[in-house]
């Protein structure tokens, strides 16, 4: 490279965005993904050295897979080949593999070919790339935010090891945002910001565990703000909401607001106030809070608040959580709101959670007694023998597939721990349990000796 070349390389790294300039190219800097290249991890010690396998590294936007590997091709002072799967052609596949042989023949650098986004790489490209991963002409580095078992060919697969990438926590996004801040060479330090502390959780809370989201913001923020008579420019939370286009709502996701918010939400669905549990819903998903925690509140009032009243009720929430692992957000938020709207308008019953509590309550006070002979499976001949099975009686060759049968253990004849309510499709539940009731005892529900509520 001349003085030229490297001069117009120097200003373009100058121009770029402050994501890609604060990108580091040593591990000292990387923030984030301990389990993979923590100090002794396993990929850590094998990249210091040398011993690099190809690999796909798999994780969400902004968590460091481009940056990884960078300070792989640096760390190893191999060539460094980036190319994005959504504009590379075969022919630019096939230039970087010849140079690769080339710089193999000469016995010079190693190669990494890095596939960005590698999900969008066709047949014919990966292909084309999968004899020079096996021998070894190239180092592949593929980065994907999709699931590589799904998006990859197997045969490329199985030459990769695959590395996922865990979500930036919000400390780890406060980290970055607060390095670049700093930072006058690289970062926007000469720029001489000052953020204030409700700005900065604003900004780290809305980056969504993105670091170059979070960066970029702030590069916005402070080159729109203009300084101060002390020189400084103060951005506040105004600044961040205007930069990152999102009202800040006074909401903690690990505080009190939290658990107030989904409390709100869940006695909104149980009062059957389908308007409460959109806005309560709302105001946490417009918040940042997670998703997946609210799918599985969602889940766990299903199962707690309308039970058996709406046996479809559990699948509509266990449908909006895989519609929101699936697309993710925001595109995933309707499939909530249709959850909750499902939940607050269904009839409501707790006596599956009563009789759940009831048998929790029995075995914590109880003995644990054996299983009946006549319900044991008798699988051996010694078994047989020994009376396993012997008198039970199959509910199929009886009337109405009903057998008069005792299948709770000896102690605890007679007891009742599900008592179904009158709403919904327990009416239905509860009018076949009034009729086996009668005919296993000969009397009407109600009049059974011996029988008694737990």
């Amino acid at each position: 490279m001349d003085m030229f070349e490297h001069q117009a390389e120097e200003r373009m790294k100058g121009e770029a965005p402050l994501a890609a300039r604060m990108r580091p190219d040593s591990f000292h800097d990387f923030v984030g993904q301990e389990h993979l290249v923590g100090e002794r991890r396993v990929l850590r010690k094998a990249i210091e050295a040398g011993q690099l396998p190809s690999m796909i590294l798999w994780g969400p936007p902004g968590s460091g897979k481009t940056t990884l590997a960078y300070i792989i091709a640096n760390t190893t002072e191999s060539r460094f080949s980036p190319v994005s799967a959504v504009s590379a052609g075969v022919t630019e596949l096939r230039r970087i593999i010849d140079e690769a042989k080339e710089r193999r023949r000469m016995h010079l650098q190693k190669t990494i070919l890095f596939i960005d986004e590698i999900h969008r790489l066709n047949k014919a490209q990966q292909d084309a790339v999968l004899p020079f991963v096996e021998d070894g002409t190239i180092t592949l580095i593929g980065a994907t935010t999709e699931n590589p078992s799904f998006e990859v060919i197997s045969p490329l697969l199985s030459r990769c090891q695959v590395f996922p990438l865990h979500p930036l926590t919000g400390n780890e996004i406060r980290i970055i945002v607060l390095r670049a801040q700093k930072d006058r060479l690289r970062g926007i330090g000469a720029l001489n910001t000052e953020l204030t502390e409700e700005a900065l959780n604003h900004l780290v809370l809305m980056s969504n565990n993105d670091a170059r989201v979070a960066l970029n913001a702030l590069e916005i923020a402070s080159l729109t703000t203009s300084p101060d008579a002390d020189g400084k420019r103060r951005i506040t939370l105004s600044t961040i909401e205007d930069a990152v286009q999102h009202r800040a709502l006074r909401y903690d996701k690990t505080g009190e607001e939290h658990y107030d918010t989904i409390s709100a939400l869940h006695k909104s669905m149980r009062g059957s106030d389908p308007d409460a549990a959109l806005y309560w819903l709302g105001r946490m998903l417009e918040a940042g809070e997670d998703p997946l925690y609210i799918a599985r509140r969602l889940v766990r009032f299903a199962s707690e608040d309308v039970g058996m009243a709406d046996p479809q009720a559990l699948v509509i929430a266990m449908a909006a959580q895989q519609a929101v692992h699936f697309i993710g957000m925001p595109e995933g938020d309707l499939a909530l709101a249709e959850a909750a709207v499902y939940l607050a308008t269904a009839p409501k019953s707790n006596s599956l959670y009563q009789a759940y509590s009831r048998v929790q309550d029995e075995l914590k006070q109880g003995q644990a007694e054996s299983v009946p002979l006549e319900l044991r499976n008798p699988v051996t001949p010694l078994m047989k023998d020994m009376g396993y099975g012997k008198g039970y009686q199959y509910a199929h060759d009886f009337p109405g597939h009903f057998v008069k049968q005792q299948n709770l253990p000896r102690s605890q004849k007679g007891k009742r721990y599900y008592v179904p309510g009158n709403q919904g499709f327990e009416k239905e539940v509860l009018a076949r349990l009034k009729a086996w009731w009668q005919e296993k005892t000969g009397k009407p529900e109600g009049e059974k000796e011996g029988e008694k509520e737990a």
